[in-house]
């Protein structure tokens, strides 16, 4: 009988000790904060500022010829009240291409600047998950859990590496 007894309680050891080593580590990091806080997300931002900036003043260009057209329209108008029909279509027409001109290099430039964005963000993203993924691997963690996405409500017990992921990036 002690037999049994002793073959079940190290069966019941071996059980508990194997599920207890099976336990994972879970961490979080503010992966937003990371980001903002790398010098390269910085000098991203302004390389992006810089290229918008010269895609605004192309925009004005096309801004600044709409205007032109509309007050010589006004003018033209108001000069000689008797302009023909076909006369004013054709000023309406160009208006409206001036218009549409505007338009399309808005949603253009907008996908220039979104492009630019992913161009010069993906290294920024791409240093901090492996740094993310060193830190883990270095402190034994099964599991990082980004808590700037705003979703997380409750977070089990876990531990920050913010500090630790910054540190091994050299960031304050």
């Amino acid at each position: 009988m002690k037999k049994y007894v002793v073959i079940a309680l190290v069966a019941f050891t071996g059980l508990f000790s194997a599920k207890a080593s099976a336990q994972s580590k879970i961490a979080h990091i503010n992966a937003q904060a990371l980001i903002q806080a790398m010098p390269e997300t910085k000098k991203a931002q302004t390389d992006i500022e810089t290229f918008a900036q010269g895609l605004e003043k192309e925009s004005k260009t096309l801004i600044d010829e709409y205007n032109k057209k509309m007050q010589e329209f006004d003018k033209a108008s108001q000069a000689t009240p008797a302009m023909s029909e076909t006369m004013k279509e054709v000023k309406v027409k160009e208006i409206q291409e001036a218009q549409k001109r505007i338009q399309d290099y808005e949603t253009i430039a907008r996908e220039k600047i979104q492009t630019k964005q992913n161009e010069l963000l993906k290294p920024v993203y791409d240093k901090a998950r492996k740094a993310i993924e060193d830190v883990a691997k270095e402190k034994g963690y099964n599991y990082v859990i980004d808590s700037s996405e705003g979703w997380l409500l409750v977070t089990p017990a876990g531990d920050d590496i913010l500090a630790a992921v910054k540190t091994k990036l050299g960031v304050q």
